[in-house]
């Protein structure tokens, strides 16, 4: 299947994720010279060549020789070998998917993958998981999935935590989460009318404001990041050494190793009236 080449764009900013940078996707049109995103083995055919002479001959066929059209092409051309090794092939997605709210296909595979390899990291239950929406930058590619696709879509170092929160806290948490815009949710079934909760359950049950409750996150989100504070009355707090993206890439590289390919679903966990 042909792969959609795209430009990520990097821009500073004065707010958002630590890093001070964001991504922005941008749709490349490549009708009039046929160029592809490349794979580590197919560059001339996806992007085309340029001669010693400085001719550029795209890969329909199209050939230029003056202008900025040869020069741009060579610096695309001679900056793969570099990027080879994030074109390596670690997946396969029956289907396109993308993160957007209330739930999506996307997000729920994220944040659900947290909840229980966060489970996994620190040895103690994890209830609910909760991710932030923006910590997703690509979209889950139909068809072969490579490195780059998904650290592209994980560019951030941010940090697997785990948080032992009283139910109260909980609920107080699910009501910035009301307030301020859908997160992507593990755990729970959440109905939201008027940016307030209507109703709140973990684990099929309403919640108890003096049980505790295993919350996995990230650390972004601990204290304001995204107007979620996560760790704010929390009992216990473990900040691990593990970077989302890189449990989310051995995670999937593991779903391939047993034949599995990328799919999910959406189940109503989160419901905007």
């Amino acid at each position: 299947m042909k792969r959609i080449a795209v430009l990520l764009i990097a821009i500073p900013l004065l707010f958002g994720c630590k890093t001070g940078m964001t991504w922005e996707k941008v749709a490349m049109d490549g009708h009039r010279i046929g160029a592809t995103a490349p794979s580590a083995d197919n560059v001339p055919e996806a992007l085309g060549t340029v001669d010693s002479s400085g001719v550029y001959t795209a890969p329909n066929g199209t050939v230029f020789s003056t202008g900025s059209t040869p020069k741009v092409a060579k610096l695309l051309i001679d900056a793969q070998p570099a990027m080879a090794s994030v074109k390596e092939v670690i997946a396969f997605s029956t289907h396109r998917m993308s993160a957007h709210i209330p739930e999506s296909e996307l997000s729920n595979f994220i944040v659900d993958m947290l909840r229980s390899e966060t489970e996994r990291i620190v040895k103690r239950k994890v209830d609910v998981a909760i991710s932030n929406f923006g910590g997703i930058r690509v979209d889950m590619p139909e068809g072969d999935v490579l490195l780059d696709d998904i650290r592209s879509m994980f560019p951030f170092n941010n940090k697997i935590c785990y948080v032992e929160l009283p139910g109260k806290e909980l609920l107080h948490l699910m009501d910035e989460v009301a307030e301020f815009g859908p997160q992507c949710l593990s755990g729970v079934k959440l109905v939201i009318a008027d940016k307030k909760v209507e109703s709140l359950e973990v684990g099929g049950k309403p919640v108890d404001p003096k049980k505790k409750y295993g919350v996995a996150t990230v650390d972004f989100l601990l204290d304001g990041g995204d107007n979620i504070h996560v760790g704010r009355g929390a009992t216990k707090l473990i900040i691990t050494e593990d970077i989302i993206g890189h449990v989310i890439e051995q995670y999937i590289r593991n779903m391939t190793a047993e034949g599995k390919a990328i799919e999910y679903k959406t189940d109503g966990r989160v419901v905007i009236k």
